[in-house]
């Protein structure tokens, strides 16, 4: 328990470290976080952690290295916290959701290219090719289907795929 003079005199030292270094761990919060008003509160709290810190008899050496690192350990908190975001504050920031269909169309037209050129791959690589990238089965499902091995199979669609890139550098 803490005699009236030794809480007197750690609310003194923390007053004077509050004057001292206040404006400086604002800056600091501020540079890390860029809101204000929250920097604010880190600072705050920053201090609040130190005076618990104090009256629960623990000593620090040096004032301004456990107010920076207290603070640093809140800010690294809160970029750790999750940050949910409205859809109303992101409209009155100007966001407007749109919808671009042009990649998925642009997957359909690479598609039906491939779906092409697999049909110039010999027969062996063409059967493999559809099960693989077309009915999307793995390849133990393709090793039943054809009564190959797995490994057999991953080869053949493995060259298939390297035969397929280059019918594709081709007809570019």
């Amino acid at each position: 328990m803490m005699t009236p003079k030794e809480k007197k005199g750690l609310k003194d030292s923390l007053n004077t470290a509050h004057g001292d270094y206040e404006r400086g761990l604002k800056s600091r919060a501020f540079f890390k976080t860029h809101d204000n008003m929250l920097s604010d509160d880190l600072v705050q709290d920053t201090f609040m952690k130190t005076w618990i810190y104090l009256a629960k008899g623990g000593r620090i050496d040096i004032m301004k290295a456990f107010l920076y690192h207290v603070l640093n350990n809140l800010i690294v908190d809160e970029y750790r916290k999750r940050k949910t975001v409205s859809l109303d504050v992101l409209l009155d920031k100007g966001f407007e959701p749109s919808i671009d269909n042009s990649g998925s169309m642009l997957n359909i037209l690479d598609g039906k290219a491939m779906l092409i050129l697999i049909q110039r791959l010999p027969q062996k690589y063409q059967k493999v090719m559809r099960m693989r990238y077309v009915q999307n089965l793995s390849l133990k499902e393709m090793s039943l289907i054809t009564g190959q091995s797995r490994n057999t199979v991953a080869v053949q669609a493995h060259r298939g795929l390297t035969k397929l890139r280059l019918l594709y550098k081709l007809d570019e």
